[in-house]
């Protein structure tokens, strides 16, 4: 599901993607299914992209191995202008 993305006038879009699944072992960023990936959403900004990870991170707090990331896609997208300083 992807969700509605707003824009801001005068502010750069800076998307980012929610999304999270069960791993196979704590310590490792494998999942045990990609199947069952949950993707959660594109979001216009970082501060929406976590509320919304945030929200998913708590509905799943009972599963240890359970695991929910924000990926910066405008840095995936543009890496010469994504600078680790923009969120």
């Amino acid at each position: 599901m992807i969700s509605a993305m707003t824009e801001d006038k005068g502010k750069k879009q800076l998307l980012h993607l929610v999304f999270g699944g069960e791993l196979k072992a704590l310590r490792s960023t494998e999942f045990r299914d990609l199947e069952a990936l949950d993707l959660v959403g594109i979001y216009g900004d970082y501060k929406s992209a976590e509320t919304a990870w945030r929200a998913k991170a708590q509905e799943t707090v009972d599963n240890a191995h359970m695991r929910y990331f924000i990926v910066h896609l405008h840095r995936l997208l543009d890496p010469e202008n994504g600078s680790p300083g923009q969120d």
